[in-house]
C-alpha cells in the first residue's frame, strides 16, 4: 500500500467515523440510555478521534522528522492515536462516574507514559542468521 493510498483510506474511514459519531450523538439521549447506547457513544468516539489523530501525528511526524520512514512514522502515530483515544475516552467514563478527580487524572496519565515508555523501549528481537 502506498502512502497516498494509505492516506485517502484513512481520512475516508475517519470521516465516515466521524459521521457515525454524530449520528450516534443524535440518536441516543443519555438521560435514558442504557449501556448499550453509552457503548455506541464510546466506540464510535474512540475510533473517530483514534483516525483524526493518527492522520495528524502522522502528518506532523513526517513534516517535523523528514528522515524518518513513513513506515515508522505511520506506526508510531497510530500507536499514540490510539493510547490518546483511549485515555479520552476513560477520562470521560470517569466523569460519567464522578470519578475524575485530580489524583485520579494523574494515575491515568503516569499509567498510560508507562505504557508509552514499555512500547517504544522494546528492543526487537534479534536474528541469529548468519
Amino acid at each position: 500500500m502506498t502512502l497516498k493510498s494509505y492516506l485517502l483510506i484513512m481520512s475516508g474511514l475517519t470521516a465516515v467515523c466521524w459521521g457515525i459519531f454524530v449520528f450516534v450523538i443524535g440518536l441516543i439521549d443519555p438521560e435514558v440510555t442504557n449501556w448499550l447506547g453509552f457503548s455506541l457513544f464510546f466506540l464510535s468516539l474512540f475510533a473517530a478521534l483514534s483516525g483524526t489523530t493518527a492522520i495528524i501525528g502522522f502528518l506532523l511526524r513526517f513534516v517535523a522528522l523528514k528522515r524518518e520512514l513513513a513506515f515508522n512514522a505511520v506506526r508510531a502515530a497510530f500507536r499514540q492515536s490510539f493510547l490518546f483515544s483511549l485515555f479520552v475516552v476513560l477520562l470521560l467514563i470517569l466523569k460519567i462516574y464522578n470519578l475524575y478527580t485530580w489524583p485520579n487524572l494523574f494515575l491515568l496519565l503516569f499509567i498510560f507514559v508507562l505504557i508509552e515508555l514499555f512500547l517504544t523501549g522494546r528492543k526487537k528481537p534479534q536474528s541469529y542468521d548468519k
